[in-house]
């Protein structure tokens, strides 16, 4: 029995299995609506073998967005075009479908490099607004100065947040994730690198984390009860004045009080120019493992897991509860189904891809060399089976 591969459960939606396709921004939006680039990719992805696949990074507001070519969900556009996409996927396969919620806050209004994977400031020329961020304080040298937000301004935010959770409601999503990590909006307040207020919503912990819960807050509201919601959220900022782990985990536990089910914990990004760690496979695991250990939230492992037999290793020893991959679902949308070979599992198949499943042909080729199970467990070896060719969609 493969702990990746059994049933997992998350709030109140229940997923296949333990394997979740992390948010991935694919810049190729219009005005923020979805286009046929986003049907064909996360139509792809609901076919990957994995339990749960979260689409992009999707902007609260105009002035939230990234670049021109990121998602929106502020707009009945927007809105109609991604509830197009949840009905044209949803009878794919049993992969639940989520959404992450996010603002860019200082990091917004950028031009991405794709042959460079990295942002830079916008020029006038090609549109650029003004960000906005808890301090005015550009995120770079050369970057925009935000203008920094007001009472008024952070409410209406929190506001926008449950709006479009509502808007996700209705497009038929199963869950949504806020982004609250990677020096966007909702990290900008958590962190004190980027958050120098004196009020209410700045200084202390207490009130570096109160954006975020009060988002929590005004999201579970209107987020149904037996949908998921979860939040990604900073481990570490790699910094000495910036957010430690007992921040996060002092966070995680205020998300709990208000009804979020999950965090998926990362680290860095809120600022250039700060040394970190060089990353090595799972070198985030032990963030979720401590929001294991501490809280009772379910907790999601990201960063650095690629191969079959780390992620089973994460979920069976206990260190996670789910593995979120983002990367290698990009270089082989069948990772999940890859996996199972691997790791000697059954699972469903799309009857139209049946004649590529491992047992059918054999030029299968595995996740990575070094997984490659003996011969007594591989797939290739198996008989085909009644289960195998019929399997259960839908």
């Amino acid at each position: 029995m493969s702990a990746l591969f059994s049933p997992g459960r998350i709030g109140g939606l229940d997923l296949d299995n333990r394997i979740v396709v992390s948010p991935m921004c694919q810049y190729s939006a219009v005005n923020g609506v979805a286009q046929s680039w986003h049907l064909i990719h996360i139509g792809n992805l609901v076919l990957s073998g994995a339990g749960l696949v979260i689409m992009e990074a999707t902007a609260v507001e105009a002035v939230g967005r990234g670049t021109h070519g990121c998602l929106g969900l502020y707009t009945d556009a927007q809105e109609a075009a991604l509830a197009a996409l949840v009905a044209n996927v949803r009878g794919l396969s049993r992969a639940r479908l989520g959404l992450q919620l996010t603002h860019c806050g200082r990091k917004a209004s950028t031009r991405t490099i794709p042959e460079r994977w990295r942002g830079e400031p916008l020029p006038p020329e090609e549109g650029a607004w003004t960000p906005v961020a808890p301090s005015a304080l550009p995120f770079d040298a050369g970057w925009a100065i935000p203008d920094e937000l007001d009472d008024e301004g952070i409410d209406r935010l929190i506001g926008m947040f449950a709006a479009s959770a509502e808007r996700a409601s209705r497009a038929g999503f199963d869950l949504i994730e806020i982004h609250g990590a990677h020096g966007y909006l909702v990290h900008n307040f958590f962190s004190p690198i980027a958050n120098r207020r004196t009020d209410q919503w700045g200084g202390s912990i207490e009130n570096r984390i109160r954006f975020p819960v009060e988002i929590a807050r005004a999201v579970r509201r209107v987020w149904p009860k037996e949908r998921a919601l979860g939040f990604r959220i900073n481990s570490t900022d790699w910094h000495p004045d910036g957010v430690t782990l007992e921040d996060a985990v002092l966070l995680a536990q205020g998300l709990e009080r208000e009804g979020v089910d999950y965090v998926a914990m990362s680290a860095g990004n809120i600022a250039p120019g700060i040394a970190i760690p060089p990353a090595s496979p799972g070198h985030q695991v032990p963030f979720a493992t401590e929001i294991k250990q501490r809280t009772g939230l379910t907790a999601m492992a990201v960063g650095m897991i690629a191969r079959p037999d780390q992620a089973e290793a994460i979920v069976a020893e206990d260190r996670a509860d789910f593995v979120a991959l983002a990367r290698p679902m990009l270089d082989n949308p069948r990772w999940g189904l890859h996996a199972a070979a691997v790791l000697g599992v059954d699972i469903d198949y799309a009857p139209q891809y049946i004649r590529a499943r491992p047992n059918n042909w054999l030029g299968f080729t595995y996740v990575h060399p070094d997984t490659r199970p003996p011969a007594t467990t591989r797939q290739l070896d198996r008989p085909r089976s009644a289960t195998w060719d019929r399997p259960k969609i839908g």
